[in-house]
């Protein structure tokens, strides 16, 4: 049994070192097929990628819904305090603030330049208004209870749910995401193509050396096996190739992402793919180039007969 092991083993290294010799020896149309595959894997891996590094930055817009709840013009200031530190108790409220009308006026009237405008003023026209930001574990149904919550209240006029920017965006990436499913498909299927293709090549250009074997007793098996290797080594090394591709195109994008990253007083850094998803694209692109390579070999490889 070790000796059969053993016989098994040393065929498939043999197979696996040829396979690699031929790659060598043909290096131009190796380094062509190579660029299209990784190109094909650099893709689906740079969209996933962005949307990653997207939501990175966003910080998946945790704290980023808020509402705002405009009390009635009689409300006092101290019943608006009052009411404050009732919703800040709330455990589905992660914050909540008071910004009385005084303080909203002088905002305004900082920022609008209606200074004399406003001196006309006999009355303050501006309302307190609670700033209210939900917990950030706080589910679309339980935003919308705390909304119903507040708008509840005798006090309060209306309240302002800060949301549909967020929920358009979640959309896009959720529509990135479903992009990235495509052509991830999509360009898998475009390598398993090339593979075929090269492989079947191959098969063409070495027809009389398999009709040797076959004349000497090679199976179809031992005829395919170096192609299934070759197919495999053709998509470990786009795997890596697409992957450095990314990573520097990432690393050059680096330095212009923070210097608009610290023009918006943020510290984000481009992410470049990581090991493990490194190790997923490697073992992605040896299915797909074994694959590839098993579809040519069972359709090409029976009709070369001695």
């Amino acid at each position: 049994m070790s000796g059969r092991i053993s016989s098994w083993g040393a065929r498939h290294l043999q197979a696996l070192v040829s396979s690699a010799g031929h790659l060598v020896r043909s290096p131009l149309a190796t380094i062509l097929t190579l660029i299209v595959m990784a190109l094909a894997l650099a893709l689906p891996l740079g969209l996933l990628t962005l949307v990653q590094n997207t939501r990175t930055a966003t910080g998946d817009f945790s704290g980023a819904i808020g509402m705002s709840a405009f009390l009635k013009q009689d409300v006092t200031e101290a019943k608006a305090r009052q009411l404050t530190s009732a919703v800040r108790g709330r455990s589905d409220v992660s914050a909540a603030q008071l910004i009385t009308a005084d303080q909203a006026l002088a905002e305004f009237r900082k920022d609008s330049g209606f200074g004399v405008a406003l001196d006309a003023l006999q009355d303050n026209p501006l309302p307190h208004v609670i700033a209210v930001t939900p917990a950030s574990a706080a589910t679309p149904a339980g935003v919308e209870s705390l909304q119903r919550y507040l708008s509840a209240w005798p006090e309060v006029e209306n309240v302002q749910l800060d949301s549909d920017w967020v929920t358009r965006f979640n959309a896009i990436l959720g529509v990135l995401r479903r992009v990235l499913v495509v052509a991830a498909t999509l360009l898998g299927i475009g390598v398993v193509a090339i593979v075929g293709n090269t492989i079947r090549l191959e098969i063409l250009n070495r027809r009389a050396e398999i009709e040797v074997t076959k004349l000497v007793g090679g199976t179809n098996a031992f005829v395919r096996r170096p192609f299934l290797y070759t197919g495999m080594w053709y998509g470990l090394m786009a795997g890596l190739t697409a992957w450095l591709i990314v990573a520097g195109a990432l690393r050059a994008l680096a330095g212009p992402a923070a210097s608009l990253a610290s023009a918006y007083g943020s510290r984000f850094v481009l992410a470049i793919p990581s090991l493990g998803e490194l190790g997923l694209l490697l073992l992605v692109g040896i299915s797909l180039g074994w694959f590839g390579s098993w579809i040519a070999t069972a359709v090409h490889l029976h009709r070369i007969e001695p």
